[in-house]
């Protein structure tokens, strides 16, 4: 599993780190200024990755926190095996299986011999568009 450490006050709206052992997509983060008795405090808005569920997280800014690195790649779909799809790397010709998205906007999309890219987050392997 690949991850890092940055500190909260370094993430940024887009960016993505860890809650829960699940990635999870920053949409909004606020900074408070530190008070007479605390450090300052960080309200982030995230939403899961994998599962879409809002989150929201509340902590002190110079806290570190796990990312995850997220390994962007192309590949071509090869075949369609009913719950999964075969695809195959475009640099390394690899051939591995993936499930099917979910999303109706990816999944209409699909057919063989179309381009997609792929995320590897976590040791999983996601659909992310249709090229």
């Amino acid at each position: 599993m690949s991850i890092k450490k940055v500190v909260v006050k370094s993430l940024k709206p887009g960016s993505y780190f860890i809650v829960d052992d699940e990635p999870c997509r920053v949409i909004s983060i606020e900074k408070s200024k530190p008070g007479k008795h605390g450090s300052s405090k960080a309200n982030i808005t995230a939403v899961g990755f994998f599962t879409g569920r809002k989150r929201n997280v509340i902590t002190p800014a110079d806290r570190m926190v796990d990312v995850p690195l997220i390994d962007k790649r192309s590949a071509t779909i090869i075949a369609d095996l009913g719950e999964n799809l075969s695809l195959m790397d475009s640099e390394t010709y690899n051939t591995y299986e993936v499930e099917k998205p979910t999303d109706p906007e990816i999944a209409n999309k699909i057919q063989n011999n179309s381009e997609v890219e792929v995320w590897i987050v976590m040791g999983k392997t996601v659909i992310i568009r249709v090229k």
